[in-house]
């Protein structure tokens, strides 16, 4: 097992070498045909096609967008910064940066988004002048290893070596990408939580990623229908696979119901209360999500709850609930098409369900308001411990970068050591440079005693 895996290893170093001396700009040309690769029209199809026959999770016309609209938004980003050289010359303080590779990368990436995210890690590694080897999930070997395919081809016809991008042979197993883990330089994990354990345990630096559970507030001040119309595109978009969906709304009592009638408007289907017991008993068996019912369509979900035509035509289940922990499975993570509804008195006891929800699941991760109140906003984010706090905006298009807000384009999102995690920030290139730090002398900077101390003296004495 490990002898494959260390060639594998010994090539990328190479590959990387050939990299030794480039220029931004040269540097630049390898990230671009990493985009390029997945963002070529047919290319995007055919990953998105092979990604839904391969895990037979979510949607080929959304992946086919997740490929194309991640990929431009993160190749804007990363053709905007520098990273080789010099990146940083501070004459005031005496300090010159100078961007150094991490080394070969080891991507671990989900089923989810098999195409898309091992572009996305492949892109930020390369900036850095690195060299990465993908190790996809078992599902989603296929359309990794064809993506990587296309990558290594685009790479030779810009006259870059394939090498700088690998894929883990077939079949995947946990020894493999564990043996990975630890001949890289570098592992960035998004997925299971066991996979980020286990990065984190292989004694090789790791970036880790939270798990997602999104709850968004909906208060009297909201454009209801705006809002609605938002949690709809963002919690259907491809069959809820994102970790940044929806899992929750929790609705102000004085606008729950209008608010109720917005999200019906935009294709919600609320629950009876014998429907929300059919929904519970076959969506769990044995406390855990049913692997089957996970980023299926509504007509699949239907069938399987036994409900009607009427929530088979619609795009989204809602489904009421008051309880929050493990006794009452609708407050976590459900990757499928079923928002959960939480009924709020005022502002502060709907903050205080998010902070519950949260801490059920999800620590760390995102929640978002709807709102004309900005104070609102941001006392959540002062109080609640979260990386990212959206307003008035739909989570799955924006928690991982938007072209109308600041973050950077990722489909890893850190989640801070709330959730075991070592960044608190979307995964970006910085992740994937180590710094040099040349240091020259400037005029001395040492305060006085009583500078430093005198305000502390005056209030306690010496």
């Amino acid at each position: 097992m490990t002898a494959p895996i260390t060639a594998q290893i010994a090539r990328a170093r190479a590959a990387m070498a050939t990299l030794k001396g480039a220029s931004q700009e040269r540097v630049d040309e390898a990230v671009t045909a990493l985009a390029w690769a997945i963002h070529k029209p047919e290319h995007a199809r055919e990953l998105a096609e092979l990604a839904v026959a391969g895990t037979g999770l979510g949607n080929v016309p959304d992946k086919i967008a997740k490929n194309t609209r991640k990929t431009f938004g993160a190749l804007r980003d990363l053709l905007r910064a520098k990273t080789v050289g010099i990146i940083a010359d501070d004459p005031a303080s005496g300090l010159v940066k100078y961007a150094k590779p991490v080394g070969v990368v080891a991507a671990v990436c989900p089923s989810t988004n098999p195409a898309a995210t091992p572009a996305n890690k492949a892109m930020m590694a390369l900036k850095g002048a690195n060299a990465v080897i993908v190790a996809p999930s078992p599902a989603g070997y296929e359309t990794s290893a064809r993506y990587v395919e296309l990558a290594r081809a685009e790479l030779a016809k810009a006259g870059f070596a394939p090498d700088l991008i690998q894929v883990l042979a077939a079949p995947i197993e946990k020894a493999a990408t564990s043996t990975l883990m630890t001949l890289a330089d570098l592992v960035v994990v998004t997925g299971s939580q066991n996979n980020v354990r286990r990065a984190y345990s292989s004694g090789t630096p790791a970036i880790g990623v939270g798990a997602g559970n999104v709850p968004v507030i909906v208060d009297e001040t909201a454009d209801l229908d705006d809002a609605a119309g938002k949690i709809m595109r963002s919690k259907v978009f491809d069959n809820a696979t994102s970790c940044s969906s929806e899992n929750a709304v929790v609705l102000l009592d004085e606008i729950h119901d209008a608010a109720i009638a917005a999200l019906e408007r935009a294709g919600g289907y609320l629950a009876t209360g014998e429907e929300r017991r059919r929904v519970i008993d076959t969506l769990w068996r044995d406390g855990h999500l049913n692997r089957h019912l996970i980023a299926r369509d509504m007509a699949v979900l239907a069938d399987a709850f036994g409900l009607g035509p009427e929530v088979a035509a619609a795009r989204f289940l809602m489904v009421e609930e008051t309880g929050i922990g493990d006794a009452y499975p609708l407050s976590g993570e459900k990757l499928s098409l079923v928002l959960t509804v939480y009924r709020a008195r005022d502002f502060d006891h709907a903050k205080g369900l998010v902070h519950d929800l949260l801490t059920h699941q999800g620590m760390g991760h995102s929640c978002g308001i709807h709102t004309a109140l900005p104070e609102r906003a941001r006392a959540l984010a002062a109080e609640l411990d979260v990386v990212r706090v959206l307003v008035n905006q739909a989570h799955t298009f924006a928690n991982g970068g938007s072209f109308d807000n600041g973050l950077p384009f990722t489909l890893s999102m850190g989640c801070g050591t709330w959730a075991g995690n070592s960044i608190s920030e979307n995964l970006n290139w910085r992740h994937f440079i180590n710094i040099t730090h040349l240091v020259t002398t400037i005029p001395e900077d040492r305060p006085s005693e009583e500078a430093l101390f005198g305000p502390y003296w005056a209030k306690y004495g010496k």
